[in-house]
């Protein structure tokens, strides 16, 4: 592992696609629910919200602790 790629893994994040596909809804869903409610665009989250994202930080959570790993024993 270079550090291009080291540094690449690190700097990831969850996307909205990701959560979008996670909560089966469409990203617009995910972009309107991240509106300022007064925002007459605005929609409410998708009502499972909160397991998917626990999911997808654990899933996170989990590639980093192995990425820590490999860090570690070179």
């Amino acid at each position: 592992m270079d550090f291009k790629e080291a540094t690449d893994i690190l700097t990831r994040r969850i996307t909205a696609d990701e959560i979008a596909e996670a909560a089966g809804v469409s990203i617009s869903s995910i972009a309107r629910a991240r509106l300022d409610p007064s925002s007459s665009a605005y929609r409410s989250p998708p009502e499972n919200w909160r397991p998917v994202l626990a999911r997808l930080a654990r899933e996170r959570i989990e590639e980093l602790m192995l990425f820590l790993g490999n860090l570690e024993r070179r």
